[in-house]
């Protein structure tokens, strides 16, 4: 590798201060070269840093410093250097790497073998997750950094985190949950043919108001009552006890499932859902009429208010609106039992359980990530970019899958007055 006269901050300089940066951009000026990019000094000082490290920990290793003669008769001396790349996320690095005579030296900055720095590989699992493909990684990488790396690399990076998805899918959870969200979304897997795949997505709300994706299910498309006993069983098992409320979207089977895993849970239809199938069946021009026939429904303060307002939802179906769209009349009529339980509550809880809309938003975060891949080989490597996705999600300092709720102490408390003995929020 041919030297240049660029100088490396000294030991001790702070490489964020004023006199660095104005040291770095003056040589840049000078010599012409540029601060980022391949060979750029930006590289170079990476480079420096990287064998100043190493040549720290060889001393460290031996006892002394080169030139000690403390070093005499010591058995073990410096011995060279070799030559390495490493490829890094601001590019390829070649560095020299201090050998001892004994061979018993084990470098840490870059270690035996070591051919990319933890940087890049962090640099490729954001990107996968991100929904970029394995061909858009390496054109990304090698467009601005000059890295030029393998589909198996890629591969093998977003592959390492197989057994953090089954930590993480298997860990044990909570007694007790004020709510769980449940919703499904869908991908494709080529099995054989490619097929349209349901991905169930459970998040529980526990009684510190943080959410926590509980986890994710891959089924097949027509399965009811059975798989969802399946799923609820799964989680009962990991520690599960007792549900308040259990949100959902009308998905089959799933109220049965739930009163035989949790006798005591409320299941709620989502709200907002029921309306917007409904404006499914209507022409634009009717939407306002429509929506307000149903709004004395959703928004009663009783469930006898609620009750009440049947009268409305039978003058509407009466009406000529209601005979032009009869399907948006059986809709609620077929819902009321999941419908109306939310009613009875006061608003802080009914504010947190009449819509899934937090969990759809999670959805729609993971349904970008799948969008550009088409289909899927395998379920892993769906459940592999689904969970590569939550963990961006996620703030540094909380657990994987884990966002915290704004405005919780009033939901609290109403939960506390209605539910009594069966929530411990000491916990």
């Amino acid at each position: 590798m041919t030297q240049t006269s660029f100088e490396a901050p000294i030991a001790g300089d702070d490489v964020t201060s004023d006199e660095v940066v104005n040291r770095l951009l003056a040589q840049a000026d000078s010599t012409g070269r540029q601060l980022v990019g391949p060979g750029g000094l930006s590289t170079q000082l990476t480079q420096k840093v990287l064998e100043r490290a190493l040549d720290a920990e060889m001393a460290d290793h031996l006892g002394y410093e080169p030139g000690d003669p403390a070093g005499n008769g010591s058995g073990n001396s410096r011995n060279g250097r070799s030559r390495k790349t490493v490829l890094t996320d601001i590019g390829p690095v070649e560095v020299t790497v201090p050998r001892d005579r004994n061979g018993t030296f084990t470098p840490q900055a870059v270690r035996k073998r070591q051919r990319r720095l933890d940087g890049l590989n962090d640099a490729i699992v954001s990107l996968y997750a991100r929904g970029m493909t394995v061909r858009d990684i390496r054109a990304h990488l090698d467009e601005l950094y000059g890295v030029d790396v393998s589909p198996d690399l890629v591969s093998k990076v977003t592959d390492a985190v197989a057994d953090e998805i089954g930590q993480w899918q298997n860990r044990a959870l909570d007694p007790v949950w004020a709510v769980l969200f449940v919703d499904a979304m869908w991908v494709k897997i080529r099995d054989g043919v490619v097929t349209n795949r349901p991905v169930y997505v459970v998040v529980g709300v526990d009684f510190t108001g943080a959410k926590h994706v509980l986890g994710l299910w891959i089924g097949k498309d027509g399965e009811g009552a059975k798989y969802w006993m399946a799923v609820l069983a799964e989680l009962r098992n990991r520690g599960v006890t007792d549900v308040c409320f259990v949100c959902c979207d009308g998905l089959p089977g799933l109220p049965q499932a739930v009163t035989t895993v949790w006798p005591e849970a409320i299941v709620q239809t989502c709200v907002v859902h029921l309306i917007r199938s409904s404006m499914r069946y209507a022409s634009k021009r009717d939407i306002a009429l429509v929506n307000a026939g149903l709004k004395p429904i959703y928004t009663a303060p009783t469930v006898q208010a609620a009750t009440d307002a049947l009268d409305a939802l039978d003058a509407l179906e009466d009406s000529v609106l209601g005979r032009r769209y009869p399907a948006i009349v059986r809709l609620w009529r077929n819902a009321w039992t999941e419908l109306t339980p939310f009613l009875a509550y006061p608003e802080p809880v009914r504010r947190v359980i009449y819509t899934t809309n937090m969990i759809e938003s999670l959805n729609a975060r993971l349904r970008k990530a799948t969008r550009n891949r088409g289909a899927f080989p395998t379920e892993q490597a769906a459940l592999k970019t689904l969970f590569l996705t939550i963990r961006t999600m996620t703030r540094p300092d909380e657990a994987v899958g884990v966002t915290r709720s704004n405005g919780w102490k009033a939901t609290l408390n109403a939960f506390a007055i209605q539910f009594g003995d069966r929530i411990n929020i000491n916990r």
